[in-house]
């Protein structure tokens, strides 16, 4: 049962990576949103797409498996509104359709295949909807995904003013530059100038020069910091809103991509379907930091998927 005055969603984000699913019950009133299941699961569902154009079958089957856990959780919880979006997967595949139809047998209702700018909006409003104006406004939302990375601006209280989807995923520039273990100087330097090329493209569209504050979202973003934070485990509240300095951000990439895949599975806070791309996610960020001399960012651990749920507050457009 919802809180007095509270409405209970259930919000799904279907990455290049990751399904992720939030519960939730939702107080406008008070600004607050209150978590009642949140959950992952790397179902890898981008695998192999760049290449082929084409979502196999075992990611689907992956995918299919931990969304039927997820329908059950959402109807224990009794939630009155589902709403799932999808990411850049499944906008990149040649069979999005079968994608579709699957989803909607399990779940009831259909997936959202969104656009870059309806993912920069929805991960702006979940990293934003909580903060009173500490840190600064403007802020400048980074969301590292699978496939794509999302850049938003704005200063929390309006829409964002400016917004721009690049293809620079850390599943994507794994499957594209990172061959070896480790990534041989070679491959991360064609990795680096991949993103630098996509960053040129940010920096024509977003002001990111007017930004007071970056904040970083995703599991790229949350292992980095956990890590920064020399932490044995992961922790989320220990995580959310910590801030990391650059060089701290650059020192952790530069061990990552200097590890082999056995010495990245041993750190603690490292989720198992993280370690192959976990390189390809920090070295994004730091060059983020780099390219547009950011000091810090703020580590959040609300993104597109509270976006999505309160997208679903009655009357939201």
């Amino acid at each position: 049962m919802s809180r007095p005055g509270a409405v209970r969603v259930a919000a799904i984000d279907c990455g290049t990576n990751s399904l992720r699913m939030l519960i939730a019950d939702l107080d406008r009133g008070a600004n607050r949103l209150t978590d009642v299941d949140r959950r992952m699961e790397i179902v890898r569902l981008g695998q192999g797409v760049d290449a082929t154009g084409r979502l196999a079958p075992e990611p689907l089957a992956r995918t299919f498996r931990a969304l039927a856990a997820y329908a059950d959780a959402i109807k224990q919880a009794a939630a009155v509104s589902v709403r799932m979006v999808a990411t850049s997967a499944t906008r990149d595949a040649a069979n999005a359709g079968e994608f579709v139809s699957g989803v909607t047998g399990i779940l009831g209702v259909a997936p959202e295949v969104l656009s870059g700018d309806e993912e920069a909006a929805l991960s702006f409003t979940g990293a934003t909807a909580e903060l009173r104006g500490e840190p600064p406004p403007p802020y400048l939302v980074v969301d590292i995904g699978g496939g794509s990375t999302e850049f938003v601006l704005g200063t929390g209280a309006t829409p964002p003013t400016a917004g721009l989807s690049v293809d620079i995923g850390c599943v994507r520039l794994t499957e594209r530059h990172l061959h070896s273990d480790p990534p041989r100087p070679a491959e991360i330097a064609a990795a680096t100038a991949d993103i630098d090329a996509a960053l040129d493209l940010v920096a024509a569209k977003v002001p990111v020069a007017t930004a007071r504050t970056v904040i970083g979202l995703a599991g790229s973003v949350t292992t980095v910091a956990a890590i920064a934070l020399g932490l044995g485990a992961y922790d989320p509240g220990r995580i959310h809103h910590a801030r990391i300095p650059a060089p701290r951000v650059h020192e952790v990439t530069g061990e990552l991509l200097s590890q082999t895949r056995q010495q990245r599975a041993r750190i603690g806070v490292m989720h198992p379907g993280r370690v192959d791309v976990i390189g390809a996610g920090a070295l994004v960020l730091d060059r983020v930091l780099a390219r547009f001399g950011f000091a810090e960012v703020m580590a959040s651990e609300h993104d597109i998927l509270d976006g999505i749920a309160w997208s679903m507050w009655p009357g939201t457009a």
